[in-house]
């Protein structure tokens, strides 16, 4: 619905430090102008609703053209951010880690290289042929995507390296023969509250839409005595900005070498239904392999009072892989573990491999995994005893 969208939208303007919301408002476009968006009678009625509330800002959920930016900001003579726009702020502003910043600052640049069809008055004039550079007649907007594309390909490189440090990380966890569970979900569905009632943990968790960007991983014992590793994941959202898809897809891939995935759901949420097809959406878009286990907790109970909590508990109680918790008050967190620690005895199994020698780089892989439990050599090869999970032992399939 346009109302929740709205709510979504001014929840987006809150997380920004320092920015006060003076007003919201749902304004349909039967169809959007080219030059404007609004029509001008729109137009007008707004500018004088904004002279009146002081504003000198206005966010558009939305896609805004750029040459409806510049006509809408002469228009009102203030700054204008799209949907697109606001989304980059908020993590320009939450980036912690060195791939965090670098994939904001790629987005950014991604964002701002189409943007330069506006006409500030520095791209109108025309560079004279004083230098090879260019060539004549280059026009100071060739010469400003030029130099952005120039900063893009410095910080892919760098990227690169950050990168390949990842990889090497994750290799290295590889070999701990632990695995991996990660939270994933709709921004400000409660995740980070979740991780740090987990793991004893302190991760910034607040009620704010985007209040992580970085991907933290902690190791927790379960009851059972089993180990694991748990990896809170950057929030999803309905329509996150093409860029950002770019730039974040290797972070979001954290949950493409998780054993185990955990969907938190805001069961709080009237549009909750809307937000965990979403997420299902982009899991499947990152490639999240059907045999990857998943369970699906449905948080924030203890925002659900009557007859509707009642009803949730018995949906719940009837679907093995729900379970219903407050990651707030801890009710029902207990029961999640459980069912962690089961799904993980469920998907762990023993079987015997015989390699032959020349499946030497198949045997390596088996041991950088930490799955080997015994070896054995024989006149022909290698007798292997290895403990694997479903999406282990698939991925050591298509080795051949």
């Amino acid at each position: 619905m346009p109302e929740h969208a709205l709510a979504e939208a001014v929840a987006l303007a809150q997380a920004l430090p320092g920015l006060t919301v003076a007003g919201s408002e749902v304004v349909r476009v039967a169809r959007a102008t080219p030059a404007t968006l609004f029509g001008s009678g729109k137009v007008e009625a707004l500018k004088a609703v904004l002279a009146d509330r002081g504003v000198d800002l206005v966010l558009i959920d939305g896609p805004v053209t750029p040459v409806q930016q510049r006509n809408l900001e002469k228009a009102w003579n203030l700054k204008l951010l799209d949907r697109t726009g606001l989304i980059l702020e908020i993590f320009g502003e939450r980036a912690r880690t060195r791939e965090g910043v670098l994939q904001v600052e790629l987005a950014a640049l991604s964002y701002q290289k189409t943007r330069l069809v506006r006409a500030w008055t520095h791209l109108e004039r025309q560079r004279g042929a004083t230098s090879t550079v260019g060539g004549p007649g280059e026009t100071q907007r060739e010469a400003d995507r030029r130099a952005i594309d120039d900063q893009i390909l410095r910080i892919k490189r760098q990227l690169d390296r950050v990168v390949r440090t990842r990889d090497l990380h994750r290799a290295s966890r590889r070999k701990v023969p632990f695995p991996v569970t990660a939270l994933v979900g709709y921004t400000n569905a409660g995740k980070s509250t979740l991780f740090n009632r987990l793991t004893g943990s302190e991760v910034l968790a607040r009620d704010m839409l985007f209040a992580t960007l970085d991907p933290t991983m902690r190791g927790v014992e379960l009851p059972q005595g089993r180990r694991i590793i748990l990896s809170d994941t950057v929030g999803f959202i309905s329509d996150l900005p093409t860029q950002l898809v770019a730039a974040f897809r290797a972070t979001l891939e954290e949950v493409l070498e998780a054993d185990l995935i955990i969907h938190v759901r805001d069961i709080s949420h009237p549009e909750t239904a809307e937000q965990a097809a979403d997420v299902a959406d982009i899991l499947q878009s990152l490639g999240v392999d059907a045999a990857t286990p998943q369970l699906e907790v449905w948080n924030k109970l203890d925002l659900v009072d009557g007859a509707a909590r009642d009803g949730l508990l018995a949906q719940a109680a009837g679907r093995p892989e729900v379970i219903a918790l407050s990651a707030v008050t801890g009710e029902g967190v207990g029961a999640l573990v459980d069912r962690i620690g089961a799904a993980f005895a469920e998907t762990s199994a023993e079987r015997r491999l015989s390699l032959p020698f020349a499946e030497g780089r198949r045997r390596a892989w088996l041991h950088d995994e930490g799955l080997v439990v015994a070896e054995r050599q024989t006149d022909e090869g290698w007798s292997i005893d290895v403990r694997w999970t479903p999406r282990q032992e698939h991925r050591f399939r298509a080795l051949a």
